[in-house]
Parts: structure tokens; C-alpha cells; sequence
């Protein structure tokens, strides 16, 4: 896996090649290749390890004409970082490129005896394969059909030969693949930010459908060949939206657009004079909405740690309501039971999460109700949702989520906020989210605006430690889940977060001069209890930060106090503040900071 592009049509293929590689840098990769057909038909190759850049100086040596081709970024599964290993694959008239894994490779690769291979990857058995079928009488659409059926795993592919110089097939199950129509041109890609600025209109290929594409257009089939009705969708999103815009990564854009990102969120779904709240797409009637009982909440990484925030607010909001959230790739497998009136929200910023798209199909095969709560328009876990919403963050093309994370949780707020109404549960409650809420994003933006430098100085204070604990009671425990997320995916810092009231039973005995610890302390219930866990690690000679809403004397090393009226929404205002000490965390030990090492922006492999 990771960024598929290909085109076929009337400008040079190589230019719109590298170009849209270029834009899918923020998936993460390892290496990268192009193939493309020249003028007479014939195929060029080049591949490197690395950066867009180093693929570019091998281009220079020897530039590609024509103007088909097909281009790729690696993250390695199988196989190590090679040129070999690199797409596109060839093998015989097969040129491919593929995202997904093979699960059955070997065993096709023992069949294919007569082939020589020369990578580690499973994408060249792949390529082999389909070649073995592709004989005379036979076209590059049979053969790839053909291949398919023996196939057993995922893949999203584009494969083209010299004996079609006009012809791109392309073909998924379980990996995302986007055609782009154009004038007199077709594009093809694995996420549609590869796609702006050449066309608007696009077909989005069906997990088991195959199309065949040429400069006028595409031809979607079955793996049987049979024709299917495709019907173009307009491409939604800015060009200026995967730019950077002036800051010097990605991620600190996306933390710093928080508020206007929100804006978007909650536009026309909340109603703070009147203290109600509405999502539209759920598709849940107003007796199901009120007979539901027990509401599953499923995601992975950020995204598990935006339900685990969000189902605080469920309890508190709907007190007859059971909130589980389960961590996607662990539901999956499990013996679980769903009893009558159930529900499960999915949550994905990509909506191509695999392991959750796997437990989306499970639960729905259950025959309980599947909802997704999605930032990626047309993605694949909101085309086979039961009813949903999305976020509308915009594009986040840094790797490390924050944006999303922020739009995914005052989502499911807002959600909460409909059951309160319907269950007739805590509405003085839900009426005070409700304010807070619409006044959130001018809340983000004054924290951010606030303590962006205090956070810098902190960050470049502590950037020197290797190990971190990050501590939180009630909603501040996920926030420390969150956080320390942040700073391990960015700042390859080691972090471990805890619920501050399981510090004395194992983590403690981790507290001494080689660690700092961050303590998100909410001004509430449970504050002088977090003090309590605080002072054990003070009194072992920890070295403490302290994120709080509270204006009561808190002993610590370092401290940065918010200054809001707000109580509800205090953890998402706390959260902008980690992302900053993450982000400057790792600008000040040297990172990459958009395209952290071993990470991938979607992971559509299990």
C-alpha cells in the first residue's frame, strides 16, 4: 500500500504522475515509481527509494514521454525498503501498480513456476499472475478478471501493458480507488485530493467491481464481466484545502484551522437559543432514535479515543443509555452479543479504516443499525453505513490526526444531545452543550491564539526527555489517551497514558528522572483527586506538566491554565494545547513531522 495514481488522456503522463504522488505524500511511504508508455508503445520504468525527490533525480537522467501511465508510493508490508520492492511491478506485458495484501501470494507463487522473481512483494505475484493469463487471444481485462478469482486478500489495482497502449485497468476490493473524468482524459487514484485541479467528476469503484479506462471515459464491470451501471459523483473539496498555506507543516496548519474546520462541523445542527441539536442522514425514525438502549462505539486510534471522550457525554446526557466503545481491530474477532435496540456508531476520518470497515460488516450482518461518523466524502465505510453524518473538517493531510479528532467528538456531542431530547433525559445539561458548543470554535481559536508559545516553550524544555506519562480523570483520561498518542506518533517520544486513579497500582513504578509527566486537571468533581495522583509523582521526583481550566494552586513543575468560562468543552480546549506540545515536540527534535516513520495516513490493510 500506499498512493495509487494512474492516467491516461493528452498531457504528459509523467507531469500529472508526479504530480499527483506529490499530493498524497501525507499517506506516509518508503519508496516510489512511476511506468508510463511512450510514443511508440514502449514502457518505461523507474523506481528509488525515499522521497518524490530522489524518484525525480532518476527521471531526470531520463525523462519519460507518452502519455499513459501508472505511478505509486510504497509503504512497505511485504518485503523491505528496495528498489525492487518499489512499484510499479512488471512482469512479462504486466505492469502494475497495488495497494492491500495478498494473503494467499505464496501459495500462487509456488504455482507460478516458470517466473523469476525479483522482490520480496506480493504485488509481483500479483503481476505474474495476471500475466500468466494474459495470453494472445486473451485481453489485459479478461486476464485480470480471471486473476481476481484466485485472489484472496485485499487490493486496489491499475495495470496496463504495451499491447493496449490506450487501456488502464483498474480494479478493487478493500482499497479505495477513484476514477476522474476529464476532457478527453481519465485519471485514476487512491484518494481524490490526487484528482483536484484536472477534473470534478469522478466514479467511485465498489469493493469487486472492474473497470477499463481509456481517454473517453471508463467501463465498470463484475469480476464476471458483466457490464454495471456507474454514475459519476461531483469531487468535493479545494485545491487550496492540501496546501499548506504559508505554515511550515501540515499538522500545525490543521491544528490552527481548528475552529473554522468546527464551524463547518456544526453549521445549521445547533441551535443554542432554543437548546436543540440535529444531525441529518442518521436515518434512524423518531422510535428508533427513542427505543435505542445500547449504542456501540467503534474506531481505531484517534478516532477510539474521540469515542472514548464522546461516551462521558452519552452517560451524562442519556442516563438509559449503555455506551460501549470497542477498539475496532479487537471487536472484530470477538464472541460479542448485541441485544435488541442497538446501534454502532462508526467513526473513521478516511472512512477506508479496514479493520473498522471489517466491524462495520460484522455488526451490520448482526442486523443491528450501523451509523458513520466519516470526514472523507464518498469514502467506502459512509457508502455502506445504514445512515450517518459527516464531519466536514476538510482535508487533513497530515498524518497525525487533530482536526478530525476535535470534529469527530462535538459530532457525536451533538449526537448525544438528539438522544437527550428523545429519551427526555438531562436537558439543562444538553442546553449548556449546546452554547458551549457554537461557541467553541472562537473558544479553540483564542486558546490556540493564547498559549501557542507557552506550549513552543514548553515543548523545547522537555523535548530532551525520551519517556513520558500522560494522566487524566473522567473526560481527561482519554484526553491523555489522545495526547500522548500525539506526542509518540510525531515526537517518536515513548508515552504512556493512564487514568490517574490506576497510577498506584503499576505505572508508578515508571516515575524517575528519565520520564516527564503531563496532568490534564479538569476543575470538577474529581479535581482534587487528580492533585492526589499528581503529588505521588512530584513526591518521586517526577516532572510534571500541568494542563488546567482551574484557578485553585496546583504544585508542579510547569503549569498552563486556560482561561475559559467554559466546563463542558474544557477537555477539547485542553487537546489543542497537546497537539501544540506534540508538534513542537517534534520540530525541536528534528522530525518529520506530516510524515512520521512507520505510519500510513490510511490503513487499509488489517
Amino acid at each position: 500500500m500506499c498512493g495509487i495514481v494512474g492516467y491516461v488522456g493528452k498531457r504528459p503522463a509523467q507531469d500529472v504522475l508526479i504530480s499527483g504522488l506529490r499530493r498524497l505524500e501525507y499517506r506516509g511511504y518508503d519508496s516510489a515509481g512511476i511506468a508510463t508508455l511512450d510514443s511508440e508503445d514502449k514502457p518505461h520504468l523507474a523506481r528509488s527509494v525515499g522521497k518524490i525527490a530522489e524518484l525525480e533525480k532518476v527521471l531526470a537522467l531520463k525523462p519519460h514521454t507518452g502519455t499513459l501511465g501508472i505511478g505509486h508510493t510504497r509503504w512497505a508490508t511485504h518485503g523491505g525498503v528496495t528498489v525492487n520492492n518499489a512499484h510499479p511491478h512488471n512482469v512479462g506485458d504486466v505492469f502494475l501498480v497495488h495497494n492491500g495484501i495478498i494473503e494467499n501470494f505464496r501459495g500462487l507463487k509456488a504455482a507460478l513456476k516458470d517466473v523469476e522473481f525479483k522482490s520480496d512483494t506480493d504485488t509481483e505475484v500479483l503481476a505474474a499472475l495476471i500475466n500468466s493469463k494474459y495470453d494472445e487471444k486473451t485481453s489485459l481485462k479478461d486476464a485480470v478478471a480471471k486473476a481476481l478469482k484466485e485472489v484472496r486478500g485485499t487490493y486496489g489495482i491499475v495495470a496496463f501493458s504495451p499491447r493496449e497502449p490506450e487501456t488502464l485497468v483498474v480494479a478493487r476490493l478493500g482499497s479505495p480507488l477513484i476514477i476522474g473524468l476529464g476532457e478527453d482524459e481519465t485519471l485514476i487514484a487512491s484518494d481524490a485530493s490526487a484528482l483536484l485541479g484536472y477534473t470534478r467528476n469522478a466514479i467511485y469503484l465498489n469493493d469487486g467491481e472492474l473497470a477499463v479506462c481509456n481517454k473517453e471515459g471508463a467501463k465498470v464491470y463484475n469480476l464476471d464481466l458483466k457490464p454495471i451501471a456507474s454514475t459519476p459523483e461531483e469531487i468535493q473539496g479545494e485545491l487550496e484545502q492540501i496546501q499548506k498555506g504559508g505554515y511550515d507543516h501540515f499538522l500545525l496548519k490543521e491544528i490552527m484551522e481548528q475552529g473554522t474546520a468546527l464551524k463547518n462541523t456544526l453549521s445549521g445542527r445547533v441551535d443554542a437559543k432554543n437548546g436543540t441539536m440535529r444531525l441529518g442522514g442518521l436515518n434512524l425514525t423518531p422510535k428508533e432514535l427513542k427505543n435505542l438502549r445500547h449504542l456501540v462505539i467503534v474506531g481505531c486510534g484517534t478516532a477510539y479515543y474521540a469515542g472514548l471522550l464522546a461516551s462521558y457525554y452519552f452517560e451524562k446526557l442519556v442516563p438509559d443509555l449503555t455506551t460501549e466503545v470497542v477498539i475496532a481491530s479487537e471487536y472484530r474477532y470477538r464472541s460479542f452479543h448485541l441485544p435488541e435496540n442497538s446501534a454502532a456508531l462508526i467513526i473513521s476520518q478516511s472512512g477506508e479504516t479496514a479493520d473498522t470497515l471489517a466491524c462495520l460488516r460484522e455488526i451490520k450482518r448482526r442486523g443491528a443499525k450501523v451509523l458513520g461518523i466519516v470526514n472523507v466524502i464518498g469514502s467506502t465505510i459512509a457508502r455502506e453505513v445504514d445512515g450517518g453524518t459527516y464531519v466536514y473538517a476538510g482535508p487533513e493531510i497530515s498524518v497525525a490526526s487533530t482536526k478530525a479528532f476535535t470534529a469527530q467528538v462535538t459530532t457525536m456531542l451533538i449526537f448525544a444531545g438528539m438522544l437527550a431530547e428523545s429519551h427526555g433525559g438531562n436537558m439543562d445539561t444538553v442546553r449548556q452543550l449546546a452554547s458551549e458548543l457554537v461557541a467553541l470554535p472562537e473558544n479553540i481559536e483564542k486558546t490556540l491564539k493564547a498559549y501557542e508559545k507557552d506550549m513552543k516553550k514548553l515543548a523545547e524544555k522537555y523535548a530532551k526527555y525520551d519517556n513520558a506519562l500522560y494522566l487524566g480523570r473522567d473526560t481527561a483520561y482519554p484526553l491523555a489517551l489522545e495526547g500522548a498518542l500525539k506526542l509518540k506518533e510525531v515526537s517518536y517520544v515513548h508515552a504512556e497514558a493512564y487514568a490517574a486513579g490506576e497510577l498506584k497500582h503499576g505505572p508508578i513504578a515508571l516515575v524517575d528522572d528519565r520520564f516527564f509527566e503531563l496532568v490534564d486537571v479538569l476543575d470538577g468533581p474529581l479535581f482534587e483527586k487528580t492533585l492526589g495522583g499528581l503529588q505521588e509523582v512530584r513526591a518521586r521526583g517526577g516532572h510534571t506538566i500541568v494542563l488546567t481550566d482551574s484557578k485553585k494552586d496546583i504544585d508542579c513543575d510547569d503549569i498552563v491554565r486556560i482561561d475559559t468560562d467554559a466546563k463542558l468543552t474544557v477537555p477539547l480546549l485542553l487537546n489543542t494545547l497537546q497537539q501544540l506540545f506534540a508538534y513542537y515536540v517534534a520540530v525541536a527534535r528534528g522530525n518529520d513531522v506530516d510524515q512520521p516513520r512507520n505510519l500510513a495516513k490510511s490503513v487499509t490493510v488489517e
